[in-house]
């Protein structure tokens, strides 16, 4: 049952709407005019309809003293401009008087709904920011702690962002989470994926083309919002100028023959896995952009430095994956949960939900082993075996991995267990100078 406090002057309306609103399962308490109605808590109620016009003051005083308890406001001058005004400060929603008994209703239960989905729904988002205060992303480690504390103080900045951390880590959750937490989620945020994309494709796409077809690019896009560019090492050194210019002054010009500049506001979040001050220093890329960057710079630590992180990650990725897939499992056992914790994960995060679904597909509801994670201990020993005052560049630690597993895994189990495409490992393999083995296994 719901508890309803009507505000109104006119004793035959109040006594008529409070009549109607009983017959229809709804608690009333009448007031006849803002001070009286001051005498109630009034968040106690879970809707107020009120008069306009009351001796004293206004029935929309009440709007803000109230909130969030919603007010429906009524109305005798049934003018468009009484109900804008009222809906501005703040009314749910007006209606005329003298209403039809049916109107009153519909509106009075709608607005009830509304409310006890706002409810349901902010209590959801409570427990959410609880449990995972990145985004989805777990952070209870004292690495991810400090994130955490990183973002409450840049969320409201336009300044930008670099992003570095491995593949596999969450840098476009984490992008995400910093554009939902601005004043700029109500506009869009752009993700674009510079490794997807052949050089020329990505700067015509980014940019645009004046081709007289009028297409916006990615950068207009993301107007009034946030754009993010991930793996930004690959960018062309005019791209990388382009991308400049919009940092220095917010102004992008399409490719091709105008001359024509439009005005974006947008925020840049740029993201990486390599070091970007070596590519500068060995001139693929350029500095001013380098510099432009990294005002704010976020580390995302790697999956094998999140301590206890791990085992609550892969707990609630197990629960969303058996959601995702409408399917039921008795849980890890504690061997594949001991593996879990001690496997270094080179492919991070997105390696670990892979080897999941993986096993839930294979598990067919029985607990999950370490077999159906697919984690061999022979292939790369586990963390505590490592000299823990060594400290490994990605490059390094990339490097590594694929020299001490090429042997005896294909180019496509390294690629899998480094949580990447086939094609980005060649890539890597390229720009690393990392030559094949002569006794490299064979296959796809």
């Amino acid at each position: 049952m719901s508890h309803v406090l009507i505000v109104e002057d006119e004793p035959v309306i109040r006594s008529a709407l409070r009549k109607l609103l009983e017959r229809h399962d709804h608690s009333v308490v009448e007031a006849n005019s803002v001070e009286q109605a001051r005498s109630h808590n009034l968040h106690d109620f879970d809707l107020i309809i009120s008069d306009l016009r009351l001796p004293g003051e206004p029935g929309t005083e009440l709007i803000q003293q109230a909130r969030p308890t919603p007010v429906l406001i009524m109305t005798s001058y049934a003018s468009l401009r009484s109900a804008v005004d009222a809906m501005k400060l703040g009314a749910v929603d007006y209606i005329a008087k003298p209403f039809d008994h049916d109107e009153m209703i519909m509106a009075v239960d709608r607005i009830l709904q509304v409310r006890v989905l706002r409810r349901g729904h902010d209590a959801l988002r409570a427990d959410l920011a609880q449990r995972y205060p990145v985004g989805n992303m777990v952070a209870q480690s004292a690495a991810m702690q400090q994130l955490v504390q990183q973002l409450d103080r840049i969320a409201d900045s336009d300044s930008t962002v670099l992003i570095f951390g491995e593949s596999g880590t969450g840098k476009e959750l984490l992008a995400r989470t910093l554009h939902d937490r601005s004043e700029r989620n109500r506009g869009p945020m752009v993700s674009v994926h510079c490794a997807a994309m052949a050089s020329d494709e990505l700067e015509h796409q980014l940019f645009g083309v004046e081709d007289g077809q009028g297409r916006a690019s990615l950068v207009e896009a993301a107007d009034g919002g946030t754009l993010f560019i991930d793996e930004i090492d690959e960018l062309s050194s005019s791209a990388q100028g382009r991308l400049l210019q919009l940092l220095e002054n917010q102004m992008v010009q399409r490719i091709g023959v105008s001359t024509e500049k439009r005005r974006i506001d947008t925020r840049v979040i740029a993201a990486s896995h390599r070091d970007l001050r070596l590519l500068v220093k060995e001139g693929r890329f350029r500095k001013d952009l380098y510099y432009r960057l990294q005002v704010v710079q976020l580390p995302l630590p790697p999956l094998r430095e999140r301590g206890e992180d791990i085992q609550l990650l892969a707990e609630s990725l197990l629960e969303r994956i058996c959601l995702r897939l409408n399917v039921k499992t008795a849980g890890f056992n504690s061997e594949a949960r001991d593996a879990i914790e001690q496997y270094p994960w080179p492919g991070n995060v997105r390696e670990l939900e892979n080897a999941i679904e993986r096993a839930l597909i294979l598990a067919d509801g029985q607990e999950i082993s370490v077999e159906l994670l697919g984690i061999d201990a022979s292939v790369m020993p586990p963390r505590t075996l490592h000299d823990p005052n060594e400290e490994l560049s990605l490059e390094d630690y990339f490097t590594r991995f694929v020299v001490d597993n090429q042997d005896h895994m294909t180019e496509t189990e390294l690629a899998r267990k480094l949580g990447i495409s086939r094609k980005c490992l060649w890539e890597r393999r390229q720009r690393l100078s990392i030559p094949r083995s002569r006794n490299s296994a064979t296959g796809t």
